[in-house]
């Protein structure tokens, strides 16, 4: 090891789901939307002012903040976005958990939260989900620095009912609660927006990559108190002051503003997504009642990691995980109604073939 090396830091990072790109693929890895952004959008898109892109973006995203207020019923001082949920996370992490006692969250959930952590030096502990996945309220009524969990959680694609989160938080009023909300849209269910004005200390994290088809542009934001959005602020003015750029406000104001459309492909996902279900079922899989756009599925008579390898060699791409308890899941993205039976097809020939240790 040479000097320098001694004074840097070292991480093990977050591991993105695999991004292939190769002719006739079916994609169902990453939880993107199969379905194009709104028409409004793409007009956006081409009325673009190329000219101005020589100028700094408005540090404030007003464009953007403004249309999200309007839309989730708050004022502009309870909104804050950034360059995806990620982005937003990253800051809520830096500007909230900076308490010697630990942070609070899932043993079986978004994985980017434990290198976050390690990342800013803070310190965590992890509650474990109980035998069906399901969280565990009140394995959270303990002495923190601050609490985070997905809703629905992920990759189980899990609900936590709004009176569950509710104790959640009214059993931490001195800590930060942040309710990771990206897959809150295809759930069924009311956002912990709706318990803003009863609590503070409350954070709802949401992102445009899931149901409004905008993967590609990075763009998440919070709801919270004037209170946390202000001190949110405070962090990203004293790194960076131009987080997001113009084309991501723009596009990402265009989305917001069609609504109709938004509703219209959350509905067709989740019809599809029921759809699905039914089919696993025929297949012989199990899998907890799913409320996000993926189904966290598992067969109890084939190796998952083997059928994840047989269908990526028929182009069909889901997400393994090999980790403990879940590495006989795989976690499907919903796609079209097209993309869901040439994965069923495809399945239907691969769990009839018996199943050896090292795979078919």
């Amino acid at each position: 090891m040479k000097n320098w090396e001694k004074n840097i830091r070292r991480v093990i990072p977050y591991t993105p789901g695999e991004q292939p790109n190769c002719p006739d693929m079916i994609k169902l890895n990453t939880n993107e939307n199969p379905y194009p952004p709104a028409p409004g959008v793409e007009k956006a898109w081409g009325e673009l002012d190329v000219p101005s892109l020589r100028l700094y973006p408005d540090p404030a995203c007003s464009l953007l903040v403004n249309a999200l207020a309007k839309r989730c019923g708050v004022g502009e001082d309870q909104v804050f976005v950034g360059v995806g949920s990620d982005d937003v996370l990253a800051m809520c992490f830096q500007t909230f958990f900076n308490s010697k006692k630990p942070v609070l969250f899932p043993d079986i959930s978004y994985s980017f939260y434990p290198v976050w952590a390690e990342l800013f030096g803070i310190p965590y502990e992890t509650t474990a989900l109980d035998e069906e996945f399901r969280i565990v309220k009140e394995e959270f009524y303990r002495e923190n620095g601050g609490i985070i969990f997905p809703n629905p959680n992920a990759p189980t694609s899990l609900l936590l009912e709004q009176r569950d989160v509710e104790e959640i938080i009214a059993h931490n009023p001195d800590s930060i609660v942040i309710v990771d909300e990206a897959y809150i849209d295809f759930a069924g269910a009311p956002s912990a927006m709706k318990l803003l004005e009863k609590y503070d200390n409350l954070l709802v994290v949401q992102t445009f990559s899931k149901s409004r088809s905008l993967c590609g542009m990075r763009v998440g934001f919070a709801v919270g108190s004037p209170r946390l959005i202000r001190y949110l602020n405070d962090v990203k003015y004293s790194f960076n002051s131009y987080t997001m750029s113009l084309p991501a406000l723009t596009l990402g104001a265009a989305a917001v503003a069609d609504e109709a459309y938004f509703q219209e492909t959350t509905r067709k996902i989740c019809a599809t997504r029921e759809r699905s279900k039914e089919a696993l079922r025929k297949l012989g899989f199990v899998f907890p009642e799913p409320a996000a756009n993926f189904i966290f599925a598992s067969h109890p008579k084939c190796d998952a990691k083997a059928l994840f390898e047989a269908l990526k060699e028929r182009r069909i791409f889901v997400r393994y995980f090999d980790k403990p308890r879940i590495n006989q899941y795989l976690r499907i993205t919903i796609g079209t109604d097209a993309q869901m039976e040439a994965l069923f097809g495809a399945l239907e020939e691969l769990v009839s073939k018996p199943v050896f240790e090292n795979g078919y």
